[in-house]
């Protein structure tokens, strides 16, 4: 692909730069644009270091500021749903809401054929379709977090790193002269300094002392909130216990966290709402797929059956710590077919609009 206007959604770090490089050379007409949307503590120097890359690049770079809609959209929904007992993935809301949100509509608007980013995935195109496929790194696949992509979006995006894998990206840049300031590989929260996510909820919402309890009812403890615990925890329970104990649910009912052994916290089923369907419509009947619950857990072989708007998940052999308000993204192949947000059974849909 040669001669098509191109804008490079840009963080500073080696991916994205390679991305806008490998499109420049091909003879596209090239832009980058930077996010601004939290006040990270070396943003200035971070922006200043693009800046130098992006004129060693010959294209030019433009600076959008989404702070206020990153406060409303990602942060604030951050913050509800540990309130509310559950666990959630905040990078695949930000690449719905925003960079394939906001980002996107804006980038359309200016009459730009794509948008293109540093993501580790793939984009095919067939008569039925475009399809969004695994990076072919498998250490580096990001397919997971942007299962809520659609045709109206993947019509108009490019990953040119998709079929690289991350050694070959750091020695393309290299040779370049590419210069980054970024060398981490953030599975962070971007906008949780030193990724303490109980110290950041501390100072944005208001926790409440309650329970620990075994699965009978049992007080073993307190807490000191319960936010500040996930599904699966082991760590800083406080408990004195001759068997391990983890944390296996988080009741915002009866303000109670819920703990047990490690064989308590297998299980083989998921129900999941909110969902969203890469080809727009979901698979009929039941289905057999992969499924993955968390970015860096393994897929797992399983069967979707759709009722209503939720998807039940069974899978051919117990999964650890299944956790609500976690993304399951289902697979068939290499393929990303969709996903939803992980509930707790039982419950009804959430209010919260995603």
């Amino acid at each position: 692909m040669s001669g098509k206007r191109v804008v490079v959604a840009m963080s500073g770090g080696v991916d994205s730069l390679m991305a806008a490089a490998l499109l420049s050379e091909a003879g596209n007409q090239t832009s980058g644009v930077y996010l601004k949307l939290w006040k990270g503590p070396d943003q200035e120097k971070n922006i200043a270091a693009l800046r130098d890359n992006c004129r060693r690049l010959a294209i030019s770079l433009r600076i959008l500021n989404l702070e206020e809609e990153f406060q409303e959209l990602i942060i604030d929904y951050f913050c509800l749903e540990y309130n509310h007992g559950r666990t959630p993935n905040p990078c695949t809301i930000c690449n719905q809401r925003i960079k394939f949100g906001l980002l996107f509509d804006r980038v359309m608007e200016t009459g730009a054929d794509y948008l293109a980013t540093g993501h580790y995935a793939r984009i095919e195109s067939s008569g039925e379709g475009h399809h969004l496929l695994e990076g072919a790194d498998p250490t580096k696949d990001q397919s997971y977090f942007l299962y809520r992509l659609g045709q109206r979006e993947l019509k108009h995006l490019l990953f040119p790193l998709g079929s690289l894998h991350k050694s070959e990206v750091r020695q393309m840049a290299a040779r370049r002269g590419l210069a980054t300031d970024s060398p981490r590989e953030s599975q962070d929260i971007c906008f949780i300094p030193g990724n303490d996510y109980r110290q950041f909820l501390t100072g944005h919402i208001t926790t409440k002392p309650g329970d620990i309890t075994d699965t009978e009812g049992n007080v073993l403890g307190r807490h000191n909130g319960m936010a500040l615990y996930t599904v699966g925890q082991r760590q800083g329970l406080g408990l004195s216990s001759k068997e391990r104990l983890y944390v296996l649910k988080l009741d915002p009912n009866t303000n109670r966290v819920i703990v047990g052994t490690r064989n308590q916290l297998l299980g083989n089923r998921l129900n999941a709402s909110r969902l969203s369907w890469i080809r727009g419509i979901p698979p009929q009947g039941t289905s057999k797929i992969t499924a993955k619950i968390r970015y860096g857990s393994a897929r797992a072989a399983a069967r979707l059956y759709l009722e209503g708007n939720t998807a039940k998940v069974t899978f051919n052999k117990p999964q650890s710590a299944i956790t609500p308000g976690q993304d399951v993204v289902f697979y068939q192949g290499s393929e990303v077919l969709g996903g939803g947000i992980i509930e707790v059974e039982g419950s009804k849909e959430r209010d919260i609009q995603i």
